[in-house]
């Protein structure tokens, strides 16, 4: 269990239990973005996100870190008119995807999501509910909720990928509240 608040104000709160979850906050956009960042170096190149939370919790925020944390520094928008943002950060392939304007999962068809998956590539999946069906495993979804004025984010993995993942990361978070 991690349970103190570190130098850069991020709570960890939650018992591994298995894998099943790891419950964080973050009290401000910045440590939402700081999250997303030790994520992305905790996270294999072919690995698939799924991020859900309601309007405005800020996933496209976390994915800004992410993508921080990987190295990249060109604008992060959200993929929300385009649907797919991609991003080539050091050899890796990443593709953002905002699903909440698609009107079928069929659509993803059209998208090219077939050929995305037969290269080594790291899906970051905004409203993978829209996609059901179509959609590859997620290896660790990820729910972002309004916590005061801060967010609340709750890792689960969906793979042993994904325990891999949180494995690695809460020892990255113990690392980080010891120093």
């Amino acid at each position: 269990m991690i349970g103190k608040m570190d130098q850069n104000g991020f709570s960890a709160v939650g018992s591994l239990f298995s894998g099943s979850l790891l419950g964080l906050s973050a009290n401000s956009q910045s440590q939402q973005e700081r999250l997303g960042g030790l994520l992305a170096g905790v996270c294999p190149a072919d690995c698939v996100l799924y991020l859900q939370g309601e309007i405005g919790t800020g996933k496209t925020t976390f994915v800004r870190g992410f993508l921080r944390g990987l190295g990249y520094q060109g604008a992060v928008k959200s993929p929300t008119y385009t649907l797919m943002e991609p991003y080539e950060v050091e050899g890796r392939s990443i593709w953002h995807m905002d699903l909440y304007r698609l009107g079928d999962p069929e659509e993803l068809e059209y998208l090219g999501l077939r050929d995305l998956l037969q290269d080594e590539a790291m899906l970051l999946i905004e409203w993978p509910e829209r996609g059901r069906g179509l959609l590859p495993t997620a290896d660790l979804k990820i729910v972002i909720g309004y916590q005061g004025q801060g967010r609340r984010l709750e890792l689960m993995p969906e793979s042993g990928k994904g325990k891999k993942i949180i494995h690695y990361l809460v020892r990255q978070l113990q690392q980080e509240v010891n120093e």
